[in-house]
């Protein structure tokens, strides 16, 4: 007995726990078995929820009537009564609609023909809905300043975009742009304009300055925002370039001798705030040239760039020419003008000195060289091709011909004097040349024999007793005196071998006895030589 019942209890326990499975009456089964709308604002619809019956019975049952018990759930079913065979399914609709802010709880009940109703409760809370943003009118810009650095004066720079941006909840009307500073400009949009929230609409800044120098300006743009007028900041630099030359208006050769080439340097320099550019030089008169002038040619600010203007007459007369430079400076093109004289070539020379004296020479002796400058006094190249000595004994020394000279250069050579023979000597240095006057340089010199000189000295014996004496002799009285013999002499008499002709000297004596003693100076004596 007690076996049958505890099989009863566990076979209700299954039936149980399959019961809570899915709602369900006389086998009818409804899901889910609940519904919870959570969180709905007052006086507005939530979403639908579905509550879906299923008949899991073998016979057939129909539904007759659905109903809320509130009316804050609203019930929206198929037409009933609904019949629902074996396995056959209906679906009903619910929705929630708050009329306040409270907390709400219901029951759905879905009557069949027969047996009692299946209910599934429902449940809700309204809330207040939230309050209407204030309105807001902003408008924003996405830079506050624009620098357009460095624009060449009469040239654009490159446009910079701004961009206005609706940054509120309603929509913005832009009435008005305003740009102060010379040389900035606005474009791309159309007044009056109007902004929805979040929009956007670009704006372009140009510049454009027509004057060097450093512009400040701004743009304003004025509308209905809050925060109007929306400023940006403008900064620019209007940069040019400008042009002077050096020497300036004119440059004059002065007289050139026909076929000579005479140059004068030109500078050109930049003084303005951007790059020169020279892109073409005209030179007329057909013997003026220019070189070291590459075209085109670039010079930065504070900057400078030098060629050579050159003047080549052909003919003895005078030229003119005009110097135009082409650039990029408001001045272009700048003239210079050019003048220059031909005149007939000279060529003459002039020797300096005249004349050499080398005066006595000791025959198989050679005088000091003495110096003769060559220069050209004309105005053209003067060519040296030679230079001849004549008269015995004399000789040139230091030039290599052929040598040319230029108007008013110099160059030199020396001549020598080495007699053989005794007696007055003449010559002639003759000058070849194409000048019109080469010179001849007349040379003289006496050859004279060589003569031998001596002073022979005597004295007194010491009353001492002596081993020799000591001679010295100095150049002027009262000495300096310089020894003459190393080793003392016995004798009283002395020969000096060593004089010079033309010169007087002074001599003493001194004694030296055994002990090697030497005595004071004599009295000086004095020689001179013929």
């Amino acid at each position: 007995m007690s076996i049958y019942k505890c099989a009863f209890f566990l076979a209700l326990l299954i039936g149980v726990n399959a019961f809570n499975v899915s709602a369900s009456y006389a086998g009818m089964g409804v899901n889910p078995s609940s519904l919870n709308f959570g969180a709905v604002n007052v006086k507005t619809a939530s979403l639908p929820g579905v509550i879906t019956l299923t008949n899991y019975g073998k016979h057939e049952i129909r539904i007759v009537q659905a109903s809320s018990n509130l009316p804050e759930f609203l019930l929206a079913s198929p037409t009933l009564p609904a019949t629902l065979a074996s396995g056959q399914s209906a679906s009903f609709q619910v929705v929630f609609q708050p009329d306040s802010a409270n907390s709400f709880s219901a029951s759905l009940s879905f009557v069949p023909s027969r047996g009692g109703a299946l209910t599934v409760p429902v449940s809700g809370t309204g809330i207040a809905p939230p309050s209407s943003p204030l309105q807001a009118y902003l408008l924003s810009t996405s830079t506050n300043s624009l620098s357009f650095g460095n624009v060449l004066v009469g040239s654009t720079g490159g446009a910079q975009a701004v961009a206005l941006t609706n940054s509120g909840n309603s929509a913005v009307s832009v009435s008005q742009v305003n740009v102060t500073g010379a040389g900035f400009s606005v474009s791309g949009i159309s007044l009056p304009l109007s902004l929805a929230a979040g929009q956007s609409a670009s704006l372009s800044v140009g510049f454009a300055p027509t004057a060097a120098g450093s512009v400040a300006g701004s743009v304003s743009v004025v509308s209905n925002a809050t925060n109007s007028p929306a400023t940006i900041t403008l900064s620019g630099a209007g940069v040019q370039p400008q042009i002077s030359v050096l020497p300036a208006n004119t440059i004059n050769f002065g007289s050139v001798t026909v076929g000579v080439t005479n140059t004068q340097t030109m500078t050109l320099s930049n003084p303005g705030s951007a790059n020169l550019t020279v892109s073409q030089a005209t030179l007329n008169g057909a013997a003026f040239a220019l070189s070291g002038l590459n075209l085109p040619l670039t010079i930065a600010p504070s900057q400078s760039s030098a060629f050579t203007v050159k003047f080549t007459p052909t003919i003895a007369s005078s030229a003119a020419a005009t110097l135009s430079l082409v650039s990029n400076a408001p001045s272009s093109p700048i003239s210079v003008s050019l003048s220059g004289t031909g005149v007939a070539p000279v060529l003459t020379l002039s020797a300096s000195p005249a004349s050499l004296s080398f005066g006595n020479v000791t025959i198989g002796t050679s005088s000091p060289t003495q110096t003769v400058t060559l220069t050209n006094t004309g105005n053209a190249n003067v060519s040296v091709s030679q230079i001849n000595v004549s008269g015995a004994g004399f000789t040139v020394t230091g030039f290599t011909p052929p040598l040319t000279l230029a108007a008013g250069q110099s160059t030199t050579f020396g001549a020598i004097f080495d007699p053989a023979t005794s007696g007055s000597l003449t010559g002639t240095v003759a000058v070849v040349s194409n000048a019109s006057n080469s010179p001849a340089i007349s040379l003289s010199g006496t050859g004279v024999q060589t003569v031998s000189h001596s002073a022979t000295l005597s004295w007194t014996a010491s009353t001492s007793s002596v081993m020799g004496y000591y001679v010295y002799r100095g150049t002027q009285t009262g000495g300096p005196y310089s020894k003459l013999n190393a080793t003392p002499v016995s004798l009283t008499t002395y020969t000096d071998s060593s004089v010079q002709a033309g010169q007087t000297y002074f001599y003493v004596a001194t004694s030296v006895d055994s002990s090697n003693v030497e005595s004071g100076f004599s009295n000086e004596t004095s020689a001179t030589i013929p």
